[in-house]
């Protein structure tokens, strides 16, 4: 079990600079570097790596920054272990691979500090683009936009920017403060958000067309859904993106059980784990109805949920909360793995024979976000194409069927990484920037 002297400290400290300057002198700056091409951003990694090596910090940031404008949050929250330092050539020659995660931290938050600007606005182009939301890919193609000078405006439901990175990351990858700070860093060069409008609402499709050439949606994903068994409405179950979000932007309110099931096999999942055992929690499960080799989330993290105490209970499916107005125990039931269904994996089904009883106070549903039904209803009448609650692109331009709308995210991706989200927002950007050019001609 881990200490709890600080439990939400970060697990990748930010490193200093003899120990970064090391750290850089290993990289064998390869030619066509696979960890380039692995990073959906396809930063430049050997060439920001060897600018650190040589001391030119502001160097090394801008060119992170004009390949990944949210560099700095991607330092911290990417899955670096699946991506470009999983496709590290040191991992061919057994050896550690090369931490770029830490030194493209190392170089973004020096530039942050020495008030470098994340991205410069170009001259002034002819047009206007409406964006639905200001979390990575809204925050991407605003500020590409602005780079191409085409003025973008950023329409936030929420008080704040940001998306899941203020609200719904782990504590020890980022804190909110730095999410909003680094929102903040964008504002300062140019991207424009208005906060508290909610489309539909507020705000009507009809009048944003009225006002904006061109629309990119990238509203990110809804709640949890509910469980849909008995019991899911007793005091004690919630959903795992409030419990996170209210841990990072509530701690002194934040909640936990003394013994808790998360329900679910997702990285989402793995965060409830964790963080519910860093606020208290005696006792951690994770309930996943298919086996450990099914599970979505990345080895790594399933490693650091079991590090941190948590006791994984494979191929069970809740079936029943039980107690007297709030939570008290949780019914499972056995499960096996069947044949293929229509996603190509193997379907749970029921075993049969005496459920389990596990003793509980506190359930966690994590089973997945659910589409944003009540806008995609708003879409839908404008010609706008969904595929299985997703808005559908032409993944070459982010652009919808109906030409005047693009997006990118998760309400496209069904739920990627950050790093997935700025590429789309970028690429959304470039198309509109091109569609602009042809329509002002």
């Amino acid at each position: 079990m881990e200490s709890r002297s600080n439990p939400f400290s970060e697990l990748k400290p930010p490193l200093a600079l003899d120990a970064a300057l090391a750290e850089a002198s290993r990289c064998l700056f390869c030619f066509d570097a696979p960890c380039t091409r692995a990073c959906p951003t396809h930063i430049d990694v050997p060439a920001f790596i060897k600018k650190i090596a040589t001391g030119n910090l502001r160097g090394s940031a801008r060119t992170i920054l004009e390949a990944n404008v949210l560099g700095a949050s991607c330092a911290r929250v990417c899955p670096t272990e699946v991506l470009c330092e999983g496709a590290c050539v040191m991992n061919d020659l057994h050896a550690k691979p090369i931490k770029i995660g830490q030194l493209q931290r190392h170089a973004t938050d020096w530039a942050m500090a020495h008030g470098v600007r994340p991205f410069s606005a170009g001259p002034k182009q002819p047009g206007k683009v409406a964006i639905l939301g200001a979390g990575p890919s809204g925050l991407a193609c605003a500020a590409e936009l602005t780079r191409l000078g085409i003025e973008a405006v950023i329409f936030e439901a929420g008080k704040q920017g940001g998306g899941l990175n203020t609200s719904g990351v782990a504590e020890y990858k980022m804190t909110p403060e730095f999410a909003l700070r680094e929102v903040s860093w964008l504002v300062e060069a140019g991207v424009q958000i208005k906060t508290g409008v909610r489309v539909g609402s507020d705000l009507t499709l009809e009048e944003l067309e009225a006002q904006f050439d061109r629309v990119f949606v990238g509203v990110g994903l809804g709640r949890i859904g509910k469980l849909g068994i008995p019991g899911d409405d007793l005091d004690g179950v919630v959903d795992a993106i409030d419990f996170i979000a209210e841990l990072k932007l509530e701690r002194a309110q934040a909640k936990v059980g003394r013994r808790v099931a998360v329900i679910g096999g997702g990285n989402t999942s793995i965060d409830c784990v964790t963080q519910a055992e860093r606020l208290g929690a005696e006792e951690v499960y994770l309930i996943y109805r298919r086996g450990p080799e099914e599970m979505p989330a990345y080895r790594h993290e399933v490693e650091l949920a079991r590090a941190s105490g948590c006791r994984f209970i494979y191929l069970a499916q809740p079936v029943r909360i039980l107690g007297r107005g709030k939570v008290e125990a949780i019914e499972l039931a056995r499960m096996r793995l069947g044949a293929p269904d229509a996603s190509g994996r193997r379907r749970p089904e029921p075993v049969g024979g005496d459920n389990q009883i596990l003793d509980v106070d506190m359930v966690i549903s994590s089973t997945g976000q659910k589409p944003r039904s009540e806008l995609l209803e708003l879409l839908e009448p404008k010609g706008i194409k969904l595929d299985r609650g997703r808005v559908a692109v032409d993944e070459r331009t982010m652009r919808t069927s109906n030409p005047s709308y693009y997006a990118g995210g998760d309400c496209v991706s069904g739920g990627k990484e950050v790093v997935n989200a700025v590429a789309e927002g970028k690429l959304a950007a470039r198309s509109i920037a091109a569609d602009l050019r042809h329509l002002w001609k």
